[in-house]
């Protein structure tokens, strides 16, 4: 992967809960949505999951990749921390995009949330309160410029 640091951009860190994995990318999001369906409900253990978008190359694992849990193939899986189950990202779009689960970012991004998506679907016990779009399914993405 190229090395996020040698971008123009400011490097993020991100790591999971215990921090044996830990990870640079950089701020250079294309997009951030929060997701509510079932799946990222599961994994997350939360009402929604807030991610931002960004192409795989722009992240790196800079600690612990062998502490790496993946569920799924090379081109398309979720990344957890093996000892916790923090999940850190997930590898979407064939393998060209990481959607990094914005909690396990130590630095504060510049991009945030622009969209709710899979509301259709979302815990009925929770309740958005914000004035973002909804939309029942997924939201095609812009692609990054």
């Amino acid at each position: 992967m190229t090395d996020p640091i040698k971008s123009t951009a400011r490097t993020l860190t991100g790591k999971c809960f215990c921090g044996a994995v830990q990870y640079a990318v950089a701020d250079e999001f294309g997009y951030a949505m929060n997701c509510h369906c079932s799946n990222c409900r599961r994994t997350t253990g939360s009402a929604f999951k807030p991610f931002a978008g960004i192409e795989r190359a722009k992240l790196r694992v800079t600690q612990g990749e062998g502490e790496l849990l993946r569920f799924g193939d090379d081109r398309d899986h979720d990344a957890h921390c093996r000892r916790y189950g923090s999940l850190l990202y997930s590898v979407v779009r064939d393998g060209a995009f990481v959607h990094v689960a914005m909690g396990t970012l130590v630095d504060d991004p510049s991009i945030r949330p622009s969209k709710h998506i899979f509301v259709g679907s979302k815990a009925p016990w929770f309740t958005i309160t914000d004035d973002l779009p909804q939309f029942a399914e997924h939201a095609v993405a812009a692609r990054p410029s």
